[in-house]
């Protein structure tokens, strides 16, 4: 019995986890110049709107670079930091763990605010590079603790037995800790570009009216038309994180990714 009702649950609570994104997907497809659910009538019109949008796909294009930079950079200063923290004693760690901690107790709106004034105080214009800046305030904290977490699993064991053997400090760490941590890495990275290019709060703060992430660019559409296209470009953003979640499937491993493969054992 408590299996059933378990099961029951389960069911439940994936059905409401899914229940908006098929709304949306539905909604993309009807032939009504509104939104509405259930669809009425099936059409692919409302895709070819969103492609003949110029304004949609020079959106996209900046998100999806930015959102690539952040992730990179997010993995190298994680791992940079990471490895820092975990195994060295210096002026300064606990302020930077700190400052690390704090970051995820601080609303993006007020994070937002902060960097618009902080900008403007720099003299740093609206760009593609101020906007990395904003997303790597967001993304770094939540990579340097996935790395430390990838780092309080490995076996320094086989470091020192490299390291006994002749090899230097850079092939110890390119050959041992780095294929130790790759989940890790990974993972910041993919979570870092999938937080970067779904953002909208502090994108809000740093972009202008010829420079919009997709978020924003979408934001600012649904204030004066809110017809099926809005539904078209969410049910592409939810493709678009499915492939992206299949290809880390496909060459990573999701369960090995956040450590809970169990063929090793």
């Amino acid at each position: 019995m408590t299996r059933v009702l378990g099961g029951a649950f389960a069911c439940l609570v994936g059905l409401f986890l899914v229940a908006p994104v098929a709304v949306t997907v539905a909604s993309s497809l009807t032939a009504t110049a509104y939104v509405t659910f259930p669809p009425q009538g099936i059409t692919l019109r409302w895709y070819a709107e969103v492609f003949a949008k110029p304004e949609f796909l020079s959106s996209f294009v900046l998100s999806a670079g930015v959102a690539v930079a952040a992730a990179g950079v997010s993995a190298v200063v994680g791992l940079a930091c990471g490895l820092a923290i975990h195994r060295y004693r210096f002026p300064g760690r606990g302020a930077l763990e700190a400052v690390l901690s704090s970051a995820f107790a601080v609303p993006t709106i007020v994070l937002g605010i902060g960097l618009l004034q902080w900008f403007a105080q720099m003299g740093l214009a609206s760009s593609p590079f101020t906007l990395l800046l904003a997303h790597l305030v967001l993304t770094v904290p939540y990579a340097v603790r996935l790395v430390l977490a990838g780092l309080a699993g490995l076996d320094r064991s086989a470091e020192k037995a490299a390291a006994g053997l002749g090899a230097s400090p850079f092939l110890v760490f390119w050959h041992v800790t780095l294929p130790a941590v790759r989940g890790a890495l990974i993972g910041s990275a993919f979570f870092a570009f999938i937080t970067s290019f779904d953002d909208l709060t502090v994108a809000l703060f740093v972009v202008t009216t010829d420079l919009q992430t997709l978020p924003v660019r979408i934001f600012n559409y649904m204030q004066y038309d809110y017809d099926p296209t809005v539904t078209a470009i969410g049910t592409l953003m939810v493709l678009f994180a499915v492939v992206a979640a299949v290809v880390i499937e496909r060459f990573v491993g999701v369960a090995r990714l956040f450590g809970a493969d169990q063929d090793h054992k």
